[in-house]
């Protein structure tokens, strides 16, 4: 008499298939496709490409809706339910949510900007490692001469020094005007591009240049000293997603934190760049996930 034991195996695969075929069949039908928004910027397009790539990696169907223009723009299409979830900035979201907060660091700013979320609105964990806050620049020449480093050693010369501002292109918009805690500066005068921000700092035009993101996307700010900031007088800018509250299961938002406790300044500055060159966000973004195995 045959063995039924190849019967009994080849049936249990079977079943195991039509098993998989089911919950994958189901959770396309059953499920309404998540949207996440995509502002102008490349940084606001790379991040939801990030964001909604890591969200289908688990079944869940998403698209992503572009051209919602600046954060006015993002947050208005949150609010009416439009997009489900959207890239952001800690301190500058809570800017718009409490201009009175005086919170700096990364701790602070995260209880405060929970304190003052809209009802309906939560984010899930800020990415640590990715600071996208803006930098104090001075010349080397000047660096050495005053002994500055830090923000720390400027902020006893800040009413002596003129400041320049200027916007790094790319990013997500600034949430309020540039505070350093602690300076108050003679002058403070804007600059309609980092190049010509850059070019009045080495002229002696200005004695320090505030840019409002990471100088490695300004190629002519390089060889200029970037003052270290650990006190935060410039106040905590992690990247972090903002979604409405109840959209997401907990397997779902904990494959955002994934994602929060992988993605770096450095490695976001050059999907940025990519972007920024003509690199499509999809694609870059799908390269970052791959890369770290989420």
């Amino acid at each position: 008499m045959p063995s039924t034991a190849p019967r009994r195996v080849l049936a249990r695969m079977l079943v195991a298939a039509l098993a998989v075929f089911a919950v994958s069949c189901g959770s396309a039908e059953d499920e309404p496709v998540f949207v996440v928004g995509a502002g102008d910027s490349a940084e606001s397009r790379v991040l939801a490409e990030i964001y909604a790539g890591a969200l289908a990696r688990t079944g869940l169907p998403v698209r992503v809706q572009t051209g919602l223009g600046d954060r006015a723009g993002t947050l208005a299409a949150l609010d009416a339910g439009a997009v489900g979830l959207v890239g952001e900035h800690t301190g500058a979201l809570l800017a718009a949510f409490d201009g009175t907060a005086q919170a700096t660091t990364p701790a602070e700013v995260g209880t405060a900007l929970n304190r003052s979320l809209p009802e309906g609105l939560v984010v899930a964990d800020p990415a640590e490692s990715a600071d996208l806050r803006p930098r104090l620049l001075v010349e080397p020449v000047a660096a050495r001469r005053d002994g500055l480093d830090s923000v720390r050693a400027l902020i006893p010369r800040c009413p002596a020094t003129t400041a320049g501002v200027a916007t790094v292109p790319g990013l997500l918009p600034p949430g309020a005007a540039i505070r350093v805690a602690g300076c108050e500066f003679a002058a403070v005068t804007s600059f309609p591009s980092p190049e010509a921000l850059v070019q009045a700092l080495r002229a002696g035009v200005v004695g320090v240049g505030v840019l409002t993101g990471p100088p490695e996307l300004v190629p002519a700010a390089e060889g200029l000293t970037v003052l270290a900031d650990e006190d935060f007088a410039v106040r905590a800018e992690n990247v972090v997603p903002l979604l409405r509250k109840g959209v997401l299961d907990d397997q779902r938002t904990r494959k955002l934190n994934y994602v929060a406790g992988e993605l770096t300044t450095a490695e976001l500055v050059e999907l940025v760049r990519a972007v920024g060159t003509g690199s499509a966000p999809a694609e870059s973004a799908r390269q970052w996930l791959d890369a770290h195995g989420l």
